[in-house]
This record gives C-alpha cells, sequence and structure tokens, in this order.
C-alpha cells in the first residue's frame, strides 16, 4: 500500500496520486452502481501503482441524515446501530470480496471526521460565509437536498415527483443557516473556463456551467427538523446539512486539522469518481467551499453513467439492484471486474444483461486470452520439457508482435492512466491478444515441431518464447484489471521466481522485451477462465 504524507523523490517531495469514490448511503446492502464506480477507482489506482506512484485511495460510507433516520426507525433499532451492522456486514465484506485495495475507509459517524466537519463549518461561520434565515421548499429526502421548482417531474395525477428517484417530494419549511454560495458563481465560472478538464464527461462539464450561469442560490446547510447528524458548533438546535458533513470526507479522511504533513502530502484529491446524479454536489458546492477556505480544489471531477436494466436505473427502489455475488458466483471476480470496464464506456449509461456478460466472457476471457496461455503452456511442456527456450530466430513476424505490444503499453497506459477510458484500455490489450493468437495461428508451431532440424528447432524455440514474452507483458497490463488471473498466470509463466512479484513489475517497462529469461519454468497450471455452467434460476 502507498505511504501517507509526502516522500522524498529525487530530492523533491512527491504527493500521492489520491483518488476517491463517493461515501456511499448506508439504508442498504450495496448493489451493482455502487460496486462500478469502486471497482473503476481500484482499477485506477492498482494501474498508478504499477507505474510506482504513490497511491491514496479512499472510499467509505455517509451515515447522517434524514433517510438514514427512517430507515433505522422502520427497522426499529437506532441510526447508529443501523450504520454499523451495515457497514460490517455488507460494505465492507463486499469491497473485500471484489479485491478492492482502498487505503482508507471513512466512515461520516468517526470522531475523527465529525470533529474535524464542526471546526470547518465553525470557521467559515467565522469568516461570516454563513448565515441564519429561513426556507421553505421541495425536498427529496431520498437525494436529501432541496429541489428546484424546475427540477421535479409531474406525475399523471399531477404530483410533484424527484427526478431521480421518482417518488413525491415533501414540502419543508424550517430555520436553517446557509452558505453563502451565490457569491462564488463568477469564481467557479472563471475556474472552469481555465480548468476545461475538471468536469469530465464533456457533456457534465456542459450541464454544471449552464447551471451556474443561470446564478446560484444559497445553500442552506443546515437542519432543525431532525438531530441525526453533526451538530452546528455554535447552535446545537440545528445539524449540519448531510451532504456538507459527506463532501468533508475527501479532506477529514487526509488528515485536515489533525495531520498537516498527510494532509499536504495527499489533498485535493486528483479524482474524484462519482455517479452523475450527485454532479452539482461535487463541481459546485465542494469546490466553492473550498474557495471559501482557501484550500485547493482537486483536479478531476469525473462522472459515471448509470447502469440500466430493463431501461431502469440500478437501485433499491425500482428492484433492479442485482448483488454483485448473484454474477461473481457464476463468472468470477475477475471477470466481474472486466466485463462493466469492458462492456461500458465510463461515463455513459450502460446496460447490463447476462447473455453479454456470458458472450464476451466466452468470446475474450475464456477463447482469446485463457486458451491463448493454455496452449503456450502445453507447447512449452509438450516439446521442451517445461523450460522455456530462447529465441534465437526472430523475424518479421516476431517484430510485429514486439510493435504489438509496445502500441497496447502505450494506448492502455494514456488511455486508463490519464483519461480514464477504461473501455479503450482495455480494447487495446485484447486487441493485443487478438494479434498473439493471430501469430500462434499463422506459424503453426505444432507444424514446426515436426521439423528436427537445428533450424526447424530454432523457429519453434522463437516462436513459443515470443508467445510467452507476449503474455508477460499482458500479464503486467491485466494486473490492475484481473489481479488474481494476471498472478496465476505470472506464476505459470515462471515469472515470478525469475523476475520477482507482478506488483512490482511496472507498466511503463512492460514493453521491453526479452525480460523473461529463457530457462524459465512453464507451468500448465489451473485454467484461467473456466466453462461457465447454466445461468443459475
Amino acid at each position: 500500500m502507498a505511504a501517507t504524507g509526502s516522500e522524498k523523490q529525487g530530492g523533491e517531495d512527491v504527493r500521492s496520486f489520491y483518488v476517491s469514490t463517493p461515501i456511499y448511503y448506508v439504508n442498504d446492502a450495496p448493489h451493482l452502481g455502487h460496486a462500478y464506480t469502486t471497482v473503476a477507482g481500484d482499477v485506477l489506482t492498482r494501474w498508478h501503482r504499477q507505474r510506482g506512484e504513490k497511491v491514496w485511495y479512499l472510499t467509505g460510507t455517509d451515515e447522517h441524515g434524514q433517510k438514514i433516520m427512517r430507515t433505522a426507525e422502520a427497522n426499529n433499532v437506532t441510526p447508529q446501530a443501523w450504520c454499523d451492522k451495515l457497514v460490517e456486514e455488507a460494505w465492507k465484506p463486499l469491497w473485500e470480496h471484489l479485491g478492492i485495495a482502498n487505503d482508507d475507509f471513512i466512515r461520516t459517524t468517526e470522531k475523527r471526521h465529525t470533529d474535524r466537519v464542526q471546526e470547518f463549518v465553525q470557521d467559515l461561520y467565522d469568516k461570516d460565509e454563513i448565515y441564519k434565515g429561513g426556507y421553505e421548499g421541495p425536498y427529496c429526502v431520498g437525494c436529501e437536498e432541496y429541489k428546484l421548482p424546475g427540477d421535479l417531474i409531474e406525475a399523471e395525477d399531477g404530483t410533484k415527483l424527484c427526478p431521480v428517484h421518482k417518488k413525491p417530494v415533501e414540502i419543508l419549511k424550517e430555520e436553517n443557516y446557509f452558505f453563502k454560495l451565490s457569491a462564488y458563481g463568477p469564481k467557479l465560472l472563471e475556474f472552469y473556463a481555465a480548468n476545461p478538464g475538471f468536469i469530465q464527461p464533456e457533456s457534465a462539464r456542459n450541464e454544471i456551467v449552464n447551471f451556474v450561469k443561470q446564478g446560484l442560490q444559497d445553500l442552506s446547510i443546515s437542519r432543525s427538523t431532525f438531530d441525526w447528524g453533526v451538530p452546528v458548533p455554535w447552535d446545537d438546535k440545528h445539524v449540519i446539512y448531510v451532504w456538507v458533513d459527506a463532501l468533508l470526507n475527501y479532506a477529514t479522511a487526509v488528515g485536515y486539522g489533525a495531520n498537516q504533513e498527510k494532509f499536504d502530502g495527499t489533498f485535493p484529491a486528483n479524482v474524484h469518481l462519482i455517479g452523475k446524479d450527485i454532479l452539482r454536489f461535487h463541481s459546485v458546492i465542494w469546490p466553492a467551499m473550498l474557495m471559501a477556505q482557501g484550500l485547493p480544489l482537486p483536479g478531476k471531477v469525473v462522472a459515471n453513467g448509470w447502469l440500466m436494466v430493463g431501461g431502469e436505473k440500478m437501485s433499491k427502489s425500482n428492484l433492479t439492484g442485482i448483488k454483485p455475488q448473484d454474477l461473481t458466483s457464476h463468472f468470477g471476480v475477475d471477470a466481474y471486474r472486466w466485463y462493466f470496464l469492458r462492456a461500458i464506456a465510463y461515463g455513459s449509461d450502460g446496460s447490463f444483461s447476462w447473455e453479454d456478460f456470458t458472450a464476451r466472457y466466452t468470446s475474450e476471457l475464456a477463447n482469446d486470452y485463457g486458451n491463448l496461455a493454455s496452449r503456450l503452456a502445453a507447447m512449452v511442456g509438450k516439446y521442451y520439457g517445461g523450460a522455456l527456450p530462447g529465441a534465437t530466430a526472430a523475424g518479421e513476424a516476431e517484430q510485429a508482435v514486439r510493435d504489438g505490444l509496445a502500441k497496447a503499453v502505450a494506448t492502455a497506459d494514456r488511455k486508463i492512466g490519464e483519461e480514464l477510458d477504461f473501455q479503450g484500455g482495455i480494447l487495446a490489450i485484447f486487441d493485443f491478444v487478438k494479434q498473439v493468437n493471430g501469430y500462434i495461428t499463422e506459424q503453426e508451431p505444432w507444424k514446426v515441431a515436426k521439423d528436427e532440424s537445428p533450424e526447424g528447432r530454432a523457429r519453434l524455440a522463437t516462436i513459443l518464447y515470443t508467445a510467452a514474452e507476449a503474455l508477460r507483458g499482458v500479464a503486467v497490463l491485466l494486473n490492475p484489471v484481473m489481479p488474481d488471473t494476471s498472478q496465476k498466470l505470472w506464476e505459470c509463466l515462471g515469472a515470478e521466481e525469475s523476475l520477482g512479484a507482478l506488483s512490482g513489475q511496472r507498466v511503463q517497462e512492460a514493453a521491453d522485451w526479452g525480460r523473461l529469461p529463457a530457462g524459465a519454468t512453464v507451468t500448465k497450471g489451473a485454467v484461467l477462465f473456466p466453462r461457465l455452467e447454466e445461468k443459475p434460476e
């Protein structure tokens, strides 16, 4: 895992590459949508670790607010007991199951968070950024957000509905404290213009720019009609608005107000990964809060689309909330991690179907990738007793494979590591896998093996070494996406013994040809992607 704070490299302080997911609301167990964002963050941070960079990956849970309180009441437990149960029995176990290598897990009920939230808000109040007022308007408890009248949709009977949850809003009237958000509209627009990559994708950026141009209203930052939240420090009749509380996790988790060295070496986040339904909070409210405190702003806010099943957004409320374990028990964890990033362009809405997953698993994972590894191991075992031969007769065909690996490395590193185009990066790697399969088919090593002349033996050795060395590069590239399978392949190639740990291999060096030494022990281990059984009922 990455170290905290900043380290000296070449005499200079080096900040961590800091990535966050949203902190998830614990009103229920996680579904595919939550896992989608978390796996994306895990692949991104594993990729940067594979580059040799310091990394800090944060996820966690949002545990205050009216929705949590009502859910707990409906289950006849206290809000804290409800949160504790869900976190320990559902959220943390799923991230462990999916191989999520997060560096920290923040809970908004933790003292390390709540104390710092009070300090942050008190400081804004002391700076005259917060004032007392009143508010009446439509409120969605599901979003924990006051809605603008123009945001609402209308049911057939005329009832006003939240556009996200499709449920009636409540008209609330209460005394509140307000943050002077309206004053930050011009500053935000100036920042967006100077940092065009701050909000991604482009459609999300355009939405926010247009929203801010229409003028911002001051933000209610407290609630006074319930008490499940962080108390406002100067007025204990109010609790801090759950979104102000939640957004501050990105600062409190890395030492805000408690560990200055860690904070300076980590904050702000390089990338906030979020769902598009919480875009305004992260690209308007959060940067305005930071501006008010004179703190640096994040590098990017990247909104992923919605996962759709039968044309409906994945959520508990519309009963399309498939459990990730329903899929991992059938396809395996690595295939699960691969599928959603491979099948859906990150930032766009995407549809899931069991049939599509099955088809891609069979074609790309089992037939293309897994079969290539099995064939290579079988031939090295059959013709060379499991000892990888050296390449002494390389020609144009082998050079094409070397060039293909170099292209795959460069493309995948740019797309995954910089552009967050996970689909494009994975496709580049699998295009190379197809190229190597084509190379084996064209070179026909099983026919060359019949030629026992020195030239024939040299040719066979070169073909098999080329395929093995290509797979070495593939194992490095796919390690952030499919770590367990990549480790199995690494060991089958004899690379663990000859080159060291897979985690120590650098993406940028994956195309350096000839790293796998002749004589490495190649073994045929378990099938990487077993044939799928019938779909469970």
